[in-house]
């Protein structure tokens, strides 16, 4: 599958390498502004994740996470410099801290982390299809298009990994009123 999204990139990077760039429509500036913020702010959560497991597997994908999401918003930065967009403020890293000795009543359990990380992740990737889909520059839908394809790898190991270990919270069975044979 991976392949296939490689291909469509490159071939869509044909066009985008040709083409003339207008300026940035205000919901495009707005889009990629708004990403920088959002896989900034993430950055913050993924140091709080690190700073509260010592689940080894958990510690591995939110490393994972990490530095993708740096390179991601490095990619977003560079973008939004080269356009001329001034960066918004975003919260300062936070530093490395031993779990076992953060106070219960504050620290963050495996689960809670898994899926606040899981929420995080599936709106990253929502918002970058919504992003991609009003952009009507190819270069602004093809940076997000490739950003949402990183976060997708990223996914459903993540996922595996919270099933696996009894994190995924699910909502309740719902059967329809009238469904044949009850």
């Amino acid at each position: 599958m991976l392949n296939i999204l490689e291909a469509v990139t490159e071939h869509i990077k044909n066009y985008v390498d040709n083409e003339p760039k207008p300026p940035l429509h205000v919901g495009e500036v707005m889009d990629l502004w708004t990403a920088y913020t959002a896989f900034n702010e993430a950055q913050v959560l993924y140091q709080v994740g690190l700073n509260s497991t010592t689940n080894k597997d958990l510690k591995h994908a939110i490393e994972s996470a990490y530095k993708s999401s740096k390179s991601d918003t490095k990619r977003l930065e560079k973008f939004l410099l080269q356009e001329g967009v001034p960066l918004p403020e975003v919260s300062s890293a936070k530093p490395p801290s031993d779990p076992n000795v953060i106070p219960e009543g504050v620290k963050l359990k495996d689960g809670e982390i898994a899926n606040i990380i899981s929420v995080k992740i599936a709106s990253s990737i929502t918002y970058c299809a919504q992003a991609m889909s009003k952009s009507v520059r190819s270069d602004v839908g093809l940076l997000f298009f490739e950003i949402q394809v990183n976060l997708m790898k990223f996914s459903e190991p993540f996922k595996n990994l919270m099933v696996n270990s009894g994190w995924i919270n699910t909502p309740p069975k719902f059967t329809p009123p009238g469904r044949p044979g009850e």
